[in-house]
């Protein structure tokens, strides 16, 4: 592990105080979960914009999915 030194905002060191001891955790503790979800979060921004660029690029055929419709239970018969 490597020690990094950081600038953050007052208000935002304060939050992470307050926090923290309500938790009974660590400042470093705390920042590497958050930036590990933060990680998560911008990986799956990502994939969801490349998902809607493919569609974009290669829409839905109107008839693409009716071969499954027969298949389809919604437990509403």
């Amino acid at each position: 592990m490597r020690t990094v030194q950081m600038t953050l905002d007052d208000d935002l060191v304060d939050a992470v105080d307050s926090i923290v001891k309500e938790m009974k955790t660590t400042r470093s503790a705390f920042t590497r979960v958050a930036l590990r979800e933060a990680i998560e979060n911008r990986k799956t921004r990502m994939l969801e914009e490349e998902h809607r660029k493919g569609y974009e690029a290669h829409p839905v055929a109107r008839d693409e999915f009716s071969l499954w419709e027969n298949e389809q239970d919604w437990g509403d018969q």
